[in-house]
């Protein structure tokens, strides 16, 4: 039998598997970037004891492989007498995971941010909400769009872990299909062209950002 034909037959497995993925991804994502944008309001008032925490738990999750933090909420919970579905495990280790590296992409370009626009902000009488709302968040986020698309695609590839841990995702279906059939080369090629697309996509959806954020004069020159 032709094993195109047999990729093909197993199309509902990729699709599930996919759409799983494409769920988990978007969710984490937008939790991540809201964790990230959370954590540095944080720090803005400059709490010493409030920072050192932050600081912490940022240095925590990026010495920490990703693997193992996934492997730590499903397995390791268990034994505190808290369980959690694959999936939940899988949603919550996305997200804090990458919740600290979209803090530390954001804090850096905080750091590089003119301090002129905070200053005319102040002297018109925003308060320390409004000048992050309408000053400092918009500004950042444009400015981080580059390194934050990097972060997007990491994120999703961090997706395919999951697997280890029973979340049937894409890289899941392509290791069902290719065990049944016995077609490893085709089953995870497939699985290849999957996440390049999403890629790609994520890439698009950045650059069309950057042009909204130029357009609305977001980027500001160091």
């Amino acid at each position: 039998m032709n094993e195109w034909a047999v990729i093909w037959g197993a199309r509902e497995t990729y699709i599930d598997g996919f759409i799983n993925t494409v769920t988990l991804f978007i969710s984490s994502s937008i939790l991540a970037f809201i964790l990230g944008c959370f954590l540095l309001y944080l720090l803005e008032g400059q709490h010493r004891w409030l920072t050192r925490s932050i600081i912490s738990f940022v240095s925590l999750m990026r010495t920490l492989p990703f693997l193992i933090f996934a492997y730590l909420l499903y397995y390791g919970l268990p034994q505190m007498g808290i369980r959690l579905e694959a999936e939940t495990a899988g949603l919550i280790a996305l997200w804090l995971y990458h919740g600290a590296y979209f803090f530390e992409i954001l804090r850096g370009q905080r750091i590089t941010m003119p301090k002129g626009l905070i200053e005319a902000a102040v002297a018109h009488g925003f308060r320390h909400h409004q000048v992050f709302r309408h000053i400092i968040l918009p500004n950042v986020t444009m400015n981080a769009l580059p390194l934050m698309g990097n972060q997007l695609i990491i994120c999703l590839k961090d997706t395919a872990f999951l697997c280890i841990i029973t979340v049937q995702e894409t890289t899941a279906a392509a290791n069902s299909v290719q065990a049944t059939y016995f077609i490893p080369m085709k089953a995870f090629v497939v699985a290849i062209f999957l996440y390049w697309i999403m890629g790609l996509l994520v890439e698009f959806g950045v650059r069309k950002l950057s042009v909204f954020g130029q357009k609305r004069g977001f980027m500001h020159v160091r």
